[in-house]
């Protein structure tokens, strides 16, 4: 029984070539699609998880009040995590301090390597569960000790044991390796950190950080939790408490209303959950994911019309069959199963089809992903899952032939014309259909708009004014003291190339702005009023390297000593100054810069355009550029006439010659600046991608009711042939209601998609404007589409051999 049923079922399938490839292709996109989003949106879920204590974790963030606003920032005053050791141990297991990820020049031996890296209290291994392949969790207690990731080991020191020995870091660190540990997957937010150091030493080797500055933001502290406490406890005790240790900051915060305020961040929010608005947790990756995943569910619901569309088209054609069938003793029973497991076999054909796809296009889907997403063989839920949507699937395909079809008595089926049997059909089934390619068309078109307005809102991003000049701008990062003294040794060396027009040093690269500062007063200043500026050392040459566009004012003149109390700032800065004419303007600062801990005055020399230094989508912060201070940036204007790859081996041997044990490393300022784009670029490619799959499985599902369409109107055609009717005439006639279908979906789909698009805008400060011409095109664009995917059936159709098209079954 089960192999006369086979051979039913393959026999149907290959006598409908056509629609058994446009079912099953159709389908199969749609699965292997929902696959790799799913893929997706597990790797983005499981964020972090691989650490031990994942649900037991968190950051300590604090809000400071900015621009009127609450800001949040990870940087914490130097002194506080001895605080938070004193004062609130009862809520935390374990507190640790740590640097931020930074670069940091690796030496063993002959090998030199740039690796991140992070300083970190001994404790933190046991807190996250690092996984140590040799060594033991103590390892960071030995106070000159380094623990290298497995990779890391292997690139400083091949096949050999690299247990106790000596790692130079940044040229002047001689420390020992006490351990290896496993690499952090790519989906963990330490997946960059490659080695870490003793904090003890870290501390006993920078001054800066011994002084315990209660202004210097330079530390960052995660916390396990105390058994009995949770994070909303946690946060209210050290954000309820006065912290007396804060009023130590001398003049700078003595309301209350503008004392900081600490709070714990889980690390099951750090991935999804990591903007912050006003102070409190806003959205973030979460919400590509949400978008992302509608995307995935809509494709995939259009493969399921598709397949239940031309699956109860199709079925029509089998009612004498069935009658057929019934009249020599076929129970009903028996033909429900029929019809249940033909459409069983589709749909798991088309599940071998998509885990095929999805195998072969995995390895180019986690490069556009930027993931390294593997399926999980092994996991039953997976497989579970995949079972589940198979016989779902197959259930809701299946139940039209199934249950309707079987239903008829014999004699009725087979009796009844052919026309009759249309009309009859046609009250149940095409009504429906109608309906189904509608629902298609309008989530097909929804994110064909909602696509196109993601890129102008990128495109409008990119094209912002920035206010300085990418082009031919290289950045050098100082990473060891070998750089420092030798400004005017390199600028001599690199304009003796002809390669350089100009260098310049600064204390941050050109596309970011590493510090910010408070303590600034001017006259007309608010009573109470707290600012935060941004603030950049820079020399001389910063301007011209750059490309400053001064609005008003000079730039700084290594001829006049006075101008090291000179300040130049930028618009932002100037409107919040509150003049119509800042230059000459006193503004006084005190900050971890006096080292004599007494406020200064500075005079506004110059104001240039904002620069767009940080997130391109954010405000441009008040920003105050200044000589004095510690440059760490090499900053330098190639020569424009010369092509940068004929500029950089020259630029290259300067370096080499200058500071022989640092490697020439350099970042483009127009490359750094368009990777802040990527997160975004990122989800749009992903979107457009999806959607273009969902207009073709849109299409795909139209050829098939086009092409079904004309098989039954065949003997119509041929009539009107006979009497006359052109070939244009037929093609408008069996066109027209699909186009009219289509036409009722984009209209549906116009405010759909000014809403959700509306909505998602709302996310930027800076965004650009839903201009109707795209609503517009989208729409002329599903239409041409459909026109294009109907006219080949319909003009098959019509110069069809009328004689052909009339001859009787």
């Amino acid at each position: 029984m089960l192999k006369s049923s086979l051979k039913i079922i393959f026999r149907n399938l290959w006598k409908n070539k056509g629609y058994s490839a446009i079912n099953i292709g159709g389908l199969a996109i749609g699965m292997g699609v929902a696959m790799l989003i799913g893929l997706w949106i597990y790797d983005e879920l499981a964020f972090n998880r691989y650490f031990k204590n994942y649900d037991r974790i968190g950051q300590v963030l604090q809000n400071r009040v900015e621009h009127g606003e609450k800001k949040t920032s990870f940087s914490l005053p130097v002194p506080y995590v001895a605080e938070m050791k004193t004062h609130y141990a009862g809520n935390f297991k374990r507190i640790v301090a740590s640097t931020q990820i930074s670069d940091n020049i690796l030496t063993a031996g002959e090998t030199r390597l740039t690796r991140n890296g992070h300083f970190i209290e001994a404790e933190a291994l046991e807190m996250f569960g690092v996984r140590m392949v040799q060594g033991s969790l103590a390892a960071l207690e030995d106070q000159q000790g380094i623990i290298l990731s497995q990779s890391t080991a292997r690139a400083l020191f091949g096949d050999t044991d690299p247990m106790n020995k000596i790692v130079m870091v940044d040229t002047h660190l001689n420390l020992k390796v006490t351990g290896v540990y496993e690499d952090f997957p790519q989906n963990t937010r330490f997946s960059e950190v490659q080695f870490m150091g003793s904090w003890d030493y870290f501390m006993e080797k920078n001054r800066f950080m011994r002084d315990k500055k209660w202004d210097n933001h330079a530390i960052w502290v995660y916390t396990e939790l105390a058994d009995n406490t949770d994070f909303q406890t946690a946060s209210n005790a050290i954000r309820l408490s006065e912290l007396n240790a804060i009023r130590k900051m001398d003049d700078m915060r003595e309301e209350a209303a503008t004392r900081p305020e600490m709070w714990v961040h889980p690390m099951k929010d750090w991935h999804l959950y990591s903007d912050f608005r006003n102070g409190a947790v806003g959205d973030g990756p979460v919400k590509y994911v949400w978008m992302v995943g509608l995307i995935g569910f809509f494709v995939l619901l259009l493969a399921c019309i598709n397949f239940v569309n031309l699956s109860t088209a199709r079925s029509e054609k089998r009612a004498r069959e069935v009658g057929v069938r019934k009249a020599i003793g076929s129970m009903r029973v028996q033909l429900i199963g029929q019809f249940f497991s033909e459409s069983f076999l589709v749909v798991l054909l088309s599940f071998v089809v998509a885990l095929a796809g999805v195998v072969l296009s995995l390895s180019w889907f986690n490069n556009l992903a930027a993931k390294q997403m593997i399926i999980p063989w092994g996991n039953g839920y997976f497989w579970l899952g995949s079972a589940g949507f198979v016989l779902l699937t197959s259930v809701l395909a299946g139940s039209y032939p199934a249950i309707y079809l079987t239903s008829f008595q014999p004699v009725k089926v087979l009796k009844g014309s052919g026309a009759s049997l249309r009309t009859h059909f046609g009250r149940f089934a095409y009504t429906p259909r109608q309906a189904l390619v509608v629902l298609q068309f309008t989530i097909s078109v929804t994110l064909i708009i909602c696509t196109s307005i993601v890129y102008r809102q990128i495109k409008f991003a990119k094209e912002r004014p920035v206010g300085y000049s990418r082009d031919g701008l290289l950045m050098v990062p100082m990473k060891t003291d070998e750089f420092y003294g030798k400004t005017d040794l390199f600028r001599t060396e690199l304009k003796n190339t002809g390669m350089v027009a100009e260098i310049a040093e600064s204390q941050s690269p050109v596309t970011g702005v590493w510090s910010s500062n408070e303590g600034f007063s001017w006259k007309g200043m608010p009573e109470g009023f707290v600012e935060t500026f941004a603030t950049l050392t820079v020399s001389p040459e910063y301007a011209k390297t750059a490309g400053w566009q001064f609005v008003s004012g000079r730039n700084f003149s290594k001829e006049l000593a006075s101008d090291s109390s000179g300040f130049v700032i930028n618009e932002s800065a100037a409107r919040l100054l509150g003049v119509a004419d800042p230059i000459g303007m006193t503004v006084s600062w005190k900050s971890q810069w006096m080292t004599d801990n007494i406020r200064k005055s500075y005079t506004v020399l110059g104001v240039v355009k904002d620069m767009v230094m940080e997130s391109p989508f954010a405000p441009v912060k008040p920003t105050v550029f200044f000589l004095f201070g510690s440059p760490n940036w090499i900053n330098i204007k190639l020569n424009p006439n010369i092509s940068s790859a004929a500029a950089l081996p020259a630029v290259e041997k300067v370096f080499r010659k200058i500071v022989p044990a640092a490697p020439f490393e350099y970042k483009f300022a127009d490359v750094e600046y368009d990777a802040k784009f990527r997160a975004e670029e990122r989800v749009g490619k992903l979107a457009g991608f999806f959607a273009a799959l969902a207009v073709l499985i849109s299409c795909l599902g139209l050829f098939g009711l086009a092409s079904f369409t004309a098989e039954q109107r065949t003997k119509e055609i041929g009539i009107r042939k006979v009497l006359g009717a052109s070939v244009a005439a037929l093609w408008s006639m069996l066109s027209k209601d699909f186009v009219g279908l289509v036409a009722i979906a984009s209209l549906i789909a116009t405010p759909l998609a000014w809403y959700s698009m509306s909505e998602w805008l709302q996310n930027y400060h800076y965004r650009t404007e839903i201009s109707w011409w795209i609503f517009a095109l989208a729409g002329a664009g599903a239409l041409a589409l459909t026109l294009a995917t109907v006219s080949y059936q319909a003009i098959k159709a019509a110069v069809t051999n009328p004689v052909t098209s009339l001859k009787r079954e």
